[in-house]
């Protein structure tokens, strides 16, 4: 397997991971609707994207975006916006 191959392949378990933690979250939300705030937080998925002695270092959720994003291109999440909060449920 080539180190594509590998890296594709550990990313779309993380994703698959992260579906799993969102289905198993479902029931502790009205509707069903599960806070990105929350999956970000109980995940620590907030990670830096900055090279180190950057003039800006802080975490942001761009690896969950990435992963939901994944998962809504494959029909494994629903996405909707509220204000400018943003929830995840399973499909």
């Amino acid at each position: 397997m080539s180190h594509k191959e590998k890296i594709h392949e550990l990313f779309n378990a993380m994703a698959q991971e992260t579906a799993a933690f969102i289905k198993e979250s479902e029931g502790a939300f009205a509707g069903g609707w599960v806070p990105a705030t929350y999956i970000k937080d109980q995940l620590n998925l907030k990670k830096s994207a900055y090279p180190q002695g950057n003039k800006i270092d802080n975490d942001t959720g761009w690896l969950f975006a990435t992963m939901a994003r994944h998962l809504q291109d494959r029909n494994a999440v629903a996405f909707k916006k509220e204000g400018n909060r943003s929830y995840y449920r399973s499909i």
